[in-house]
């Protein structure tokens, strides 16, 4: 298991081995390859924020990006991320949502079983995980920052790929993308506390002092509660990287606070007739 690099005209994104199937679209982006400028520069998905990336850069990067990955612009669907546990069925009445339409429910995971529609999460810290079950055939995009990683938002996703689509834990593969690591992640008692609250002494392993502050290993908990969850330790592919060691690579938002833009990860089932 591996992830791969890939530059397609410049927009530079990682793909994960254990996510390489047929039929199957996905990547995670840089922030690098696309149009935007100052604070955004340059392959930016965020249209809000201080000073506001202009529509048009925003809209002419995710071309950019589904262009690197051969697939259709039109097919993506997005969410409101708000930092909670509710998980999004998505159908095809929400083809398009957040950038040709807006975007009606808040949601920091995805799943669909539909080809023809790419969901797509986005970080600029926080953990981005992409699962496809290639047995029922079905997909899932979750954004989980502590608080969602303390709701244990990416097992509730398996839980309910399998609720919805019958999927089973142990043939689901997971890619956890590029996200803060221990080694930035410093925290108050407030994170620490999360954690020992949702899943008891289960997490001390995962945490550590540091001076009068904590770190945690959010990938590491995310990829443990998977495993409770049933999915497979060998059918999960974890980035080593840091975002906010790299930010010549991506976006940190513990770097940059609040004037930066934002990566995103995307995975959907193609149609067949797109004979990809």
């Amino acid at each position: 298991m591996s992830f791969l690099t890939h530059d397609h005209g410049g927009v530079v994104y990682h793909t994960s081995s254990i996510l390489d199937a047929s039929g199957l679209v996905h990547g995670f982006s840089t922030r690098l390859g696309g149009v935007s400028g100052g604070d955004y520069a340059s392959l930016n998905f965020r249209g809000s924020g201080p000073d506001p990336d202009r529509q048009e850069n925003v809209r002419e990067n995710y071309r950019r990006f589904c262009a690197a990955l051969g697939t259709a612009l039109g097919d993506v669907v997005q969410s409101r991320q708000v930092h909670e546990d509710t998980v999004r069925h998505v159908t095809g009445a929400d083809r398009g949502k957040g950038l040709f339409v807006t975007t009606d429910y808040t949601a920091d995971a995805l799943v669909t079983n539909e080809t023809g529609l790419n969901l797509m999460v986005f970080s600029a810290d926080c953990i981005i995980l992409l699962l496809h079950d290639p047995v029922s055939r079905c997909v899932g995009a979750v954004h989980a920052g502590w608080r969602g990683t303390a709701l244990d938002l990416p097992a509730k996703t398996v839980r309910e790929m399998g609720r919805l689509f019958g999927a089973k834990p142990e043939h689901i593969r997971v890619a956890v993308g590029a996200g803060i690591g221990p080694c930035c992640f410093e925290t108050h008692d407030d994170v620490p506390e999360a954690m020992r609250a949702a899943f008891g002494g289960g997490a001390e392993k995962y945490i550590s002092p540091r001076g009068e502050k904590w770190t945690v290993d959010l990938k590491a908990v995310n990829a443990w509660r998977l495993r409770e969850a049933g999915v497979q330790e060998g059918r999960m592919d974890i980035s080593p990287v840091c975002t906010a060691c790299h930010t010549d690579l991506y976006w940190s938002h513990r770097v940059s606070g609040d004037r930066r833009g934002v990566q995103g990860a995307l995975i959907g089932l193609r149609r067949e007739e797109d004979g990809l």
